[in-house]
């Protein structure tokens, strides 16, 4: 009896769960309703002056690219060495390389394009989505290097180990649901690859335009409800909670507090790890925060490629892979370099 008692509320809890969780916040909005102003502004200002300035030109760029031979020629010419070590598409080098230079979530972004141009399977495309969604070197090296740590340098060697630790991820995924049976029969790439003319450009640069704005928004939207999230957890006192677990397990309180902020929002946990000084360990868990982008970045995602129907899965282990990787790559390097 009482475990049918039991099995009763967990699934309960499992069907209310979101309006639960959504009236807990609605609470803490107003409970904090200043403090969770000044955090939603914050955002919105990161988002306006840092994110949509830099990612929109670049949602608008690979838009239009889907759309020409480009990504086909691309695909012709990476082919046999992208297909050996990654197991994806020859199209994919495109991904991953536009996903490096772009930054969150342009990879992502990408990637649901190509499995909607029968580019790529449902497989090959959650393979690609492990290890293509990456920080832009602008970041990397720009916000967290020149502008948070103060040094080129360890923007050099963050964005160093962070491209390799994405490569290495490709790697370890390359067997990714390898021996899955895939029915569908996909149409010639060459078919899905037509050369752009000037007569279809302005109407392929309208609708490219119109699909960014939409992803724009939608980051946009994340980074303030997260940067509010934030601001509800400080004020109820759960980083002084997670300060106080750091002090039983003997671990630097401020360290502790900065890696939870960066696993639940990026920016900010890589902001509060670069205030602590510049030491190896402090660069270590900017490394690790970079190469697993924080759960902002995942939903962000999520609401990516949930439409399409591919999986998250892959995504969420590949970036926590990367950020262990990068954190192991960052410790051997500086072993070696004086910062």
């Amino acid at each position: 009896m009482e475990k049918v008692k039991t099995n009763f509320i967990v699934v309960s809890l499992k069907k209310y769960i979101v309006s639960i969780l959504s009236i807990i916040f609605i609470i803490t909005l107003i409970l904090y309703s200043k403090t969770n102003m000044e955090a939603a502004k914050e955002g919105l200002t990161l988002w306006a002056t840092s994110v949509l300035p830099s990612l929109f030109p670049f949602f608008v760029a690979t838009e239009i690219l889907c759309n020409t031979n480009v990504v086909y020629l691309a695909g012709k010419f990476f082919s046999k060495i992208v297909k050996k070590i990654f197991n994806v598409p020859g199209e994919g080098a495109v991904a991953l390389i536009m996903g490096i230079i772009s930054g969150y979530p342009t990879g992502a972004k990408i990637v649901v394009n190509f499995k909607n141009n029968n580019i790529c399977t449902q497989e090959e495309a959650e393979r690609l989505l492990a290890f293509t969604n990456n920080s832009g070197p602008l970041f990397i090296m720009g916000t967290v290097g020149i502008s948070l740590f103060g040094s080129i340098k360890i923007g050099y060697i963050l964005l160093i180990t962070h491209v390799i630790s994405s490569l290495i991820v490709g790697y370890i995924f390359r067997n990714w649901k390898k021996d899955y049976v895939h029915s569908e029969l996909f149409s010639k790439k060459e078919e899905s690859q037509k050369a752009i003319s000037l007569r279809d450009l302005g109407e392929i640069l309208g609708n490219s335009i119109k699909k960014s704005i939409g992803v724009i928004l939608n980051i946009g939207g994340f980074i303030v409800i997260f940067s509010v999230i934030l601001s509800i957890l400080e004020e109820a006192g759960f980083f002084n909670i997670i300060g106080n677990i750091c002090n039983i397990f003997n671990i630097q309180k401020d360290i502790g507090i900065s890696l939870i902020s960066g696993i639940i929002e990026l920016t900010n946990g890589v902001k509060k790890v670069s205030l602590l000084g510049i030491s190896k360990l402090n660069i270590i868990v900017a490394g690790f925060l970079l190469g697993f982008g924080g759960i902002s970045v995942l939903f962000q995602v999520y609401s990516i490629v949930s439409k399409e129907g591919i999986s998250i899965k892959p995504y969420f282990y590949g970036k926590l892979l990367q950020g262990i990787i990068s954190a192991i790559l960052l410790g051997i390097i500086l072993c070696f370099i004086v910062i």
